[in-house]
């Protein structure tokens, strides 16, 4: 038996106005710092207050955020007893608003516990979830994403009741994100879009969502970069791209890039959407080499020339990477300003961190161990992928 979860989608100009008349006592905002000190919570604030209902806001998220900060705010979130949560941010502001929910409602589980295994029980509050990034999709998944700053590690869970119950995608809160997390954020779409469509848990639900997701990107990814702030007619498709991949990889699932991305991006701090960019065209070559995946259906539906259907993996590949350098952002880890010694000497913790990551789950080419060392190093020297 499977499911299709999705939250109540309010999008397009001026969504914001969906909470003037929101039902409810007490919301309790989730962000960061700087979304805060930049007023972004002072206009939910306003929303909320026209709507009758109370707020306070918790703005100590930090990027990739930890178990720490969210057993911190699951503890406010308790005294201050909210009916409505609401995530405001990129992905690290909702996931840990998700996290913090849990633990809200349950507060005899930690957030490392969370498991699509058994039951929550909600029933104290509801989700909102305002993302002001096109990227993550985690305004339309129950998944969750924490670090554990202790062990350099990235912790994968979830729960389906974690799902938000409305997101509120509204092009205006990503006008002014610099070129630089455009591009990262992007391509973390197009990465949940290619892996949700050729994981092994692909669903008819799913596909169309992929498809379209990856389409937007290529289309409107550049012009957003480019001119962010005056094309708002990018700027809206890709937010529209974000939360549509969201749907479909949310409901199938991701892959081998987000399980390296997951390993190499908590190991040495840098974006997520940067690291399992970089590794989706190597896993992509990596997949296509056994005859594995539906890269041909991905090509087709693009349209890009290939006169060999075996080809068809690196053909994509390339075409992420000349997306990728299109954009500006690396494509090879020795871009990443890391040094070989450094490489070397995180890389056990890189392969058993990627080779353990809940994202291989459903990846359609399972690597063994020395197969995940091999792609880290050729991920570091911009090899294609032979074996």
């Amino acid at each position: 038996m499977w499911f299709f979860n999705a939250p109540e989608v309010v999008y397009g100009e001026d969504a914001l106005s969906y909470l003037d008349d929101l039902p409810g006592r007490r919301a309790f905002i989730v962000t960061d710092a700087t979304l805060h000190q930049l007023g972004f919570s002072a206009r939910i604030c306003e929303h909320l207050q026209r709507a009758g209902i109370d707020s306070t806001v918790f703005a100590e998220v930090e990027p990739e955020p930890s178990l720490q900060t969210v057993e911190r705010g699951a503890r406010q979130m308790t005294d201050y007893e909210p009916d409505w949560i609401v995530g405001l941010g990129g992905g690290s502001a909702l996931d840990a608003a998700k996290a913090m929910w849990a633990l809200y409602e349950r507060p005899d589980i930690t957030p490392e516990t969370i498991s699509p295994t058994y039951r929550l029980g909600v029933s104290k509050a509801k989700l909102i979830a305002i993302p002001t990034t096109s990227g993550t999709g985690s305004e339309a998944t129950w998944m969750v994403v924490l670090t554990d700053g202790e062990q350099q590690r990235k912790l994968s869970m979830g729960n389906r009741e974690l799902s938000p119950s409305i997101a509120i995608v509204d092009p205006a809160l990503t006008a002014q994100l610099p070129p630089a997390l455009t591009a990262d954020t992007g391509i973390d779409v197009l990465t949940h879009a290619i892996e949700g469509y050729t994981n092994n848990w692909h669903n008819d639900f799913c596909d169309g969502l992929c498809l379209k997701a990856m389409q937007l990107v290529f289309d409107f990814l550049p012009r957003a970069v480019t001119d962010g702030p005056h094309d708002i007619e990018a700027r809206e498709r890709m937010a529209n791209a974000a939360t549509i991949a969201g749907l479909g990889f949310g409901n199938s699932f991701a892959g081998l890039a987000h399980a390296l991305g997951h390993s190499f991006g908590a190991y040495f701090k840098i974006p997520h959407g940067r690291t399992v960019g970089l590794f989706l065209p190597y896993t992509i070559q990596f997949t296509a080499n056994l005859g594995a995946g539906r890269y041909p259906e991905l090509v087709r539906f693009l349209a890009l020339p290939v006169e060999d259907e075996a080809k068809c993996g690196l053909v994509l590949a390339n075409a992420v990477q000349a997306l990728a350098r299109q954009i500006g952002l690396p494509t090879r880890i020795a871009d990443l300003g890391i040094s070989r010694v450094a490489f070397e000497e995180a890389l056990p913790t890189l392969v058993s961190n990627g080779e353990n990551d809940n994202s291989v789950l459903a990846a359609p080419r399972m690597p063994d161990t020395s197969e995940v060392q091999r792609l880290f190093e050729y991920a570091f020297e911009g090899k294609s992928v032979d074996f």
